[in-house]
C-alpha cells in the first residue's frame, strides 16, 4: 500500500476529475474521505479564477481570481490566502483528524504561498493516514521535490490515453486491492 499518491499532468488534462472519481470509489467502498478540492471557474469560455472547496462540507471560497485587487499575484490571478487557510487548510486538517484518506487538490504555486498549507501537507505526509493529491506539473518547490522523492510516494501522470482507467489503477496501487 502506498502512503502518498500524487497525480500530475498538463493543465486541464483531468487531474481533479481522476482525484474525484477515485474519491467517490473509495467512499463507495466504505472509506471516509476528506480534504480540499480546487476547481477552475469559467465565465463563458474564459478562466477567471479558482475555487477552493471542502470535499466533505462543500463549503467554497476563492483560491484565486483575476479580478481581485489584493493578495499575492500568480500570473493574472490574486490568491486569497484567507479563503485558502479558512476553507482549504481547515478541510485538510479535519480530514487528517477524522478521515481514513486525505485529499489535497492541488499542491501548486498558489497553494504553496500559504505557510499554513505547507504545514498541513507536512503534517499529513508525516502522519499515518494515506494521502491522495494532485501536483501542478511545473511546480518546482522543495516541498514537492521531497514529496516526490519519498519511498512511500508514487507519481502518476494523467494523459488523454490513461485518464479513464486511472481511478481503478490508483485504487489498486493505493490500497493493494485486486479490482
Amino acid at each position: 500500500m502506498k502512503h502518498i499518491i500524487l497525480v500530475t499532468g498538463l493543465p486541464r488534462i483531468g487531474k481533479t476529475t481522476v482525484l474525484l472519481r477515485t474519491a467517490e470509489e473509495l467512499s463507495s467502498m466504505g472509506y471516509k474521505v476528506g480534504g480540499m478540492i480546487s476547481r477552475e471557474v469559467l465565465e463563458g469560455s474564459f478562466r477567471v479564477g479558482f475555487e477552493v472547496e471542502d470535499y466533505v462540507s462543500g463549503e467554497k471560497g476563492w483560491l484565486a481570481h483575476s479580478h481581485r485587487s489584493v493578495g499575492p499575484r500568480i500570473g493574472k490571478y490574486r490568491v486569497s490566502l484567507q479563503d485558502l487557510d479558512s476553507i482549504g487548510v481547515a478541510a485538510i486538517l479535519r480530514a487528517f483528524k477524522n478521515a481514513d484518506i486525505v485529499l489535497i487538490d492541488e499542491i501548486g504555486p498558489m497553494e504553496l504561498l500559504s505557510e499554513n498549507f505547507r504545514d498541513a501537507v507536512i503534517k499529513v505526509v508525516n502522519g499515518a493516514k494515506p494521502m491522495f493529491g494532485t501536483v501542478h506539473y511545473r511546480t518546482q518547490d522543495h516541498l514537492v521535490t521531497r514529496l516526490k522523492a519519498r519511498k512511500d510516494s508514487e507519481i502518476v501522470v494523467v494523459t488523454v490515453e490513461n485518464r479513464t482507467q486511472l481511478p481503478t489503477n490508483i485504487l489498486t496501487k493505493f490500497l493493494g486491492l485486486n479490482i
